[in-house]
């Protein structure tokens, strides 16, 4: 695992880029979704740390946890600074609070600049205008660990479905930020795969070849067991420029 302060590498060689990067992740909130998120990132070999204001909060992550805790509030530079944000390649704002998670997410991407964000927000109304204002966000209604992990890490994304034969399998895939935006069939063009339906907003939609991208977008594609590393690795990196 990498130290807490470590910069994320991408090792050389063929069968190399075909590994996830590995990442240092800050979380805020170790309830029972941001232990979750914190024991799933670290065991595909990331390294974490949690911040919570209540210390006995730390006792959902399990004696088998290696990241860093760090006692404070997750709108503190100072506190911020303990958990690695300055070497961050994600935080997730996950407290029980609304406001505070979106305090949390403003001064992570404004003062630290990390753009890879991502804030739990109760209130759907609130959620949708937050990420028009580019605060990429995830309400209760469509929330759950696991897409705040493809969120933060597209990689590595375990197969939503696989066929008998274990040969076809469809992937639920977030992208980098860089492909918001584009045209589904240029994505499709990109990683040589088909995109059958999309969740927006915690509803499902069958995209045309001019369906624009849009931040919170969840990807379902369609790809084959020697596909899937290619395709992770295309989505995780912004779109080539031409």
């Amino acid at each position: 695992m990498l130290p807490p302060d470590a910069h994320p590498w991408v090792t050389s060689g063929e069968q190399d880029r075909e590994r996830p990067r590995h990442v240092h992740i800050v979380i805020m909130g170790c309830g029972r979704v941001g232990s979750s998120l914190a024991r799933a990132l670290e065991r595909r070999g990331h390294s974490v740390a949690v911040i919570d204001i209540n210390a006995d909060s730390f006792r959902r992550l399990g004696p088998d946890f290696h990241g860093r805790t760090i006692k404070g509030v997750g709108f503190d530079k100072k506190v911020l600074v303990s958990a690695g944000i300055k070497q961050a390649d994600g935080f997730a704002a996950v407290s029980s609070g609304d406001n505070s998670n979106i305090l949390a997410a403003r001064v992570v991407r404004e003062t630290f600049g990390i753009d890879n964000v991502v804030a739990r927000i109760y209130d759907q109304g609130r959620a949708e205008v937050y990420e028009r204002l580019g605060i990429p966000s995830v309400a209760t209604v469509r929330w759950a660990a696991d897409q705040v992990l493809r969120r933060l890490v597209p990689e590595g994304s375990e197969p939503e479905w696989r066929d008998a034969a274990g040969t076809v399998r469809l992937l639920r895939l977030g992208a980098h930020d860089g492909w918001v935006g584009r045209r589904i069939g240029d994505i499709e063009t990109a990683i040589r795969s088909k995109v059958p339906f999309l969740s927006r907003f915690g509803q499902g939609l069958v995209p045309d070849a001019a369906t624009l991208l849009q931040d919170g977008d969840t990807l379902f594609v369609a790809a084959g067991n020697d596909d899937v590393s290619r395709i992770e690795s295309v989505l995780a990196a912004p779109p080539p420029r031409h």
